[in-house]
């Protein structure tokens, strides 16, 4: 009697382990693109801007890297549209405003070249705004 038992718990037992199929933990890196990696480095640029701006001292020279906004590759191809570039004009022109810009109006300039970012921001990817916001000088 109690073989028929052992036997008949050793088969459930077979049958009850099953053999783990190995899922793909494969990563998927994100690739930023050509834009999303300008935009940061100009917020980072433009942090440092800011606290130059606070301590008083007048910026150096305006980066020539950020003309390639006008070229740098998109995220959604379809966002360079003709307010983009408009906005994008508008971002150059201030910014070389600040570089140009005596200490007197160096506060203003600045907060009017970081309000294009964010004008630009409220028509197409609204997430970064918050953080745009940040370089604001009060």
């Amino acid at each position: 009697m109690r073989r028929p038992l052992i036997i008949l718990i050793l088969i459930s037992l077979l049958f009850s382990c099953k053999k783990e199929e190995k899922k793909n933990t494969e990563l998927i890196m994100y690739k930023q693109s050509e834009m999303a990696a300008l935009m940061n480095t100009m917020y980072h640029v433009n942090l440092d801007l800011k606290e130059k701006i606070l301590k008083g001292q007048i910026p150096d020279s305006f980066p020539e890297r950020y003309l390639k906004i006008h070229t740098a590759t998109l995220t959604d191809s379809t966002d360079r549209t003709s307010s983009f570039k408009q906005f994008s004009n508008l971002y150059i022109q201030n910014m070389k405003k600040v570089y140009t810009s005596s200490k007197d109006s160096l506060t203003t300039n600045f907060n009017q070249a970081v309000n294009s970012c964010i004008a630009c921001h409220q028509t197409t990817c609204t997430g970064p705004i918050p953080r745009i916001k940040k370089l604001l000088i009060k």
